[in-house]
């Protein structure tokens, strides 16, 4: 099975080697990747010793009832929003006590989408102590793609913050 990080300059390896020089945590809300960030961070051996957990909250109560959206969130920007992938980011950084977060949500397709948020729509979210940064994508109509598209860009957004935090430190 190929994992899509054989390469040793993978972000998900950059995030890892980031994170552990840090001694930091990171933690992952997911809807649309399902689970997929959390599992290509625990191919990576010694991964226990930066990540955390997840939380797969595909149902609309869990993004409210464990992570703590607000439901005004989602009755007034949507399920699939920057202020929603914002709020479930922050949500499961504090339910599980880590240093950093992300988050995703969106349409996977290859059916569910909408005018506003057509199939392959994606809101990610990455959120550390002090800042929560989001974007809106738009991807493709392969469901499978998407999924993984949402997950490297997730990491990508991740590393980003980290990097940010060590630049502001120096």
């Amino acid at each position: 099975m190929d994992t899509g990080f054989s390469r040793s300059d993978d972000v998900v390896g950059q995030v890892f080697r980031a994170l552990r020089e840090k001694n930091a945590t990171f933690s992952s809300a997911e809807s649309c990747t399902g689970g997929n960030i959390a599992h290509l961070i625990t191919l990576v051996p010694g991964s226990s010793e930066v990540f955390v957990g997840s939380v797969v909250s595909y149902a609309t109560r869990v993004k409210t009832d464990l992570l703590g959206v607000p439901a005004v969130t989602i009755e007034k920007d949507g399920v699939v929003s920057c202020a929603t992938a914002s709020a479930m980011a922050s949500g499961v950084r504090n339910l599980l006590a880590t240093d950093y977060a992300v988050a995703t949500t969106g349409v996977a397709g290859p059916g569910g989408g909408t005018e506003q948020n057509p199939v392959g729509t994606v809101c990610i979210a990455a959120a550390s102590s002090d800042k929560t940064v989001s974007k809106r994508l738009v991807f493709g109509n392969d469901r499978a793609e998407n999924i993984n598209s949402a997950t490297y860009e997730a990491y990508r957004m991740l590393l980003e913050m980290i990097n940010e935090k060590t630049q502001q430190r120096t």
